[in-house]
């Protein structure tokens, strides 16, 4: 368990402890004798089975339930003060709240349809029915109601939280997609040209036709490794298809990305290698490139307005190809939080469909950096007949 746990649940053990304690007092008072032995044993029960509730909290619940059920009957037939007592029910609070909070939804219905007959069964032990509901029991059915929506807020932040990444996840897939089908098109249309100039060949020369059967050969099997990175992504037969950046190979739209950047009042350092080096690049893989330097510009701009330089920096290693953007701004307390957002999802989405990893976070002393590792592997270029 983390700290901040370890203080959340002694605080919490403070509070059912000074509960019962002024329970058993108030019992004390009224009733006399030992009859807050009872409330207090019972409601200790249930506290110390909602401070364990982090271990499992399905059982938890379903024991603090058992045990607040058998002292309303005990109480019931004992004549004894009225259960759940408000100790009790704090601890049933806690315990209805996070099944709420963190259970499948079946078990969190269940438990809270338990709490809520807990809290409603209080009546058989009430002592005042002829003047209307039962002060304990609408204490109980209160405390119910609000664990319920403690626990259900948060558990429909999440569910948007998870809907809103998905959706960016699945318009990412739906935007590579779309690149992809444009290089597979270009390699098709390769293999068509040759396959064409193959007929000539064979009609001509027919000593050259392997030649040009083994120049299709590659061809086809650059287009299947295009193809294989679309497996696994959809297309979205409404949207126009969109070219990357630059078309097919090649960063040329960087330039003119860094342009606009730099008109917001910030200088940017360009690094990228040499065009005749970045024109041989599959078109998906500087496609990506582009788009991971420009969701790290956006994010500069949006979070980052003390930032006074950037770094932009492609190189290439061998099969290996590396971009980072980074700035200098200075670090701040909720600077984390605030470049964590749904852009990182689409950048992570994209770049591990290529193969390759992503990383974002701080630099030592300030800044922030993304960084994204990309294979490229190496291209073959189209023969001197087959681009006439």
């Amino acid at each position: 368990m983390r700290v901040g746990g370890w203080a959340a649940d002694a605080g919490l053990g403070v509070i059912f402890a000074a509960v019962l304690a002024f329970w058993a007092y108030r019992i004390a008072d009224s009733w006399g004798g030992g009859y807050w032995g009872f409330d207090c044993a019972a409601g200790a029960v249930v506290c110390v089975i909602a401070l364990a509730r982090r271990f499992d909290p399905a059982r938890a619940a379903a024991a603090g339930l058992a045990v607040a059920a058998t002292a309303a009957l005990a109480a019931r037939f004992a004549d004894l003060p009225s259960e759940p007592g408000p100790g009790m029910a704090l601890g049933l609070a806690v315990l209805v709240g996070t099944a709420v909070r963190a259970l499948p939804v079946v078990t969190a219905c269940g438990v809270a349809a338990g709490g809520l007959a807990v809290a409603t069964g209080s009546l058989l032990t009430a002592h005042t029915l002829a003047a209307g509901v039962p002060s304990v029991t609408a204490m109980n059915v209160l405390v119910w109601a609000a664990a319920v929506v403690a626990g259900l807020f948060p558990r429909l932040l999440d569910a948007r939280r998870r809907a809103v990444a998905e959706g960016v996840r699945r318009a990412e897939r739906l935007r590579l997609a779309r690149e992809l089908h444009d290089v597979v098109a270009h390699h098709v249309t390769g293999i068509v040209v040759q396959a064409q100039a193959a007929r000539l060949v064979a009609h001509k020369s027919p000593g050259k036709a392997g030649d040009a059967l083994a120049e299709i050969e590659a061809a086809g099997s650059d287009a299947l490794a295009a193809m294989r990175r679309v497996v696994g992504l959809l297309r979205d037969p409404d949207e126009p298809a969109a070219r990357a950046p630059g078309g097919p190979g090649g960063l040329g739209g960087l330039d003119e990305l860094v342009g606009r950047f730099e008109a917001g009042g910030r200088a940017v350092r360009l690094r990228l290698p040499d065009e005749e080096e970045t024109a041989t690049w599959p078109p998906e893989v500087a496609g990506t490139v582009y788009r991971v330097v420009q969701e790290s510009l956006t994010n500069i701009s949006r979070h980052a307005p003390n930032s006074r330089s950037v770094t932009v920096s492609v190189e290439r290693d061998r099969e290996t190809l590396t971009v980072e953007v980074a700035d200098d701004s200075p670090r701040g307390p909720s600077r984390h939080h605030q470049r964590g957002g749904y852009g990182l999802i689409g950048m992570r989405e994209r770049v591990e469909a290529l193969g390759g990893t992503l990383r974002a976070g701080p630099r030592p002393g300030s800044g922030w950096s993304v960084r994204a590792t990309l294979p490229v592997p190496r291209a073959k270029a189209l023969p001197e007949r087959a681009r006439r």
